[in-house]
């Protein structure tokens, strides 16, 4: 489908998207949550996959590059319109220095966690979403944020904690 992309053929440009653009929409949905936003980022992020199709190199595989496009053009949305991540001073607070995390605790069912994983504040949310749905390293998310990679463990940390008290609690009604 790339090489039929590539040479302009329309039926490359339909085969690619409608293979993709249910993952990536919900990729970028998780981080945007706004469904109008999501639909116009999925577009945007066709769009500008289909215009740099020439220099593509399957390096890492289609998916991964147009889920790529669509992570950064989601975060420069978010950047516009809504979010703001408050740098931390966090001096020499450390990892160790919160409340310890039983990771076993997260055996709950996946609508019960994808209910607390919407109900972060903002910053934990997409940092959370970032890292641990989209797997990006949380050197690139500082990056890909402007902010310290220190802010993005910290806050990463704190959002693992709020997610396990929320489904502790009985979850989100």
């Amino acid at each position: 489908m790339i090489e039929r992309c590539k040479r302009g053929d329309s039926s490359g440009y339909t085969g690619l998207y409608n293979l993709h653009a249910k993952e990536v929409y919900n990729t970028i949905f998780r981080l945007v949550q706004h469904t109008a936003e999501a639909e116009d980022i999925l577009q945007d992020s066709f769009l500008a996959a289909y215009q740099a199709i020439d220099g593509f190199q399957n390096t890492g595989g289609f998916r991964a590059w147009i889920k790529r496009i669509a992570i950064n053009k989601s975060i420069n949305w978010i950047r516009r319109n809504k979010m703001k991540i408050v740098e931390m001073d966090t001096g020499n607070m450390k990892i160790e220095d919160e409340e310890a995390i039983d990771e076993r605790a997260f055996t709950f069912k996946m609508e019960e966690v994808q209910k607390a994983i919407a109900a972060l504040p903002e910053p934990y949310r997409t940092i959370f979403q970032l890292y641990a749905i989209e797997n990006i390293p949380q050197v690139e998310i500082a990056q890909m944020l402007g902010i310290a990679n220190n802010t993005v463990r910290i806050q990463y940390h704190r959002a693992k904690l709020k997610i396990l008290r929320t489904l502790k609690e009985g979850g989100i009604s």
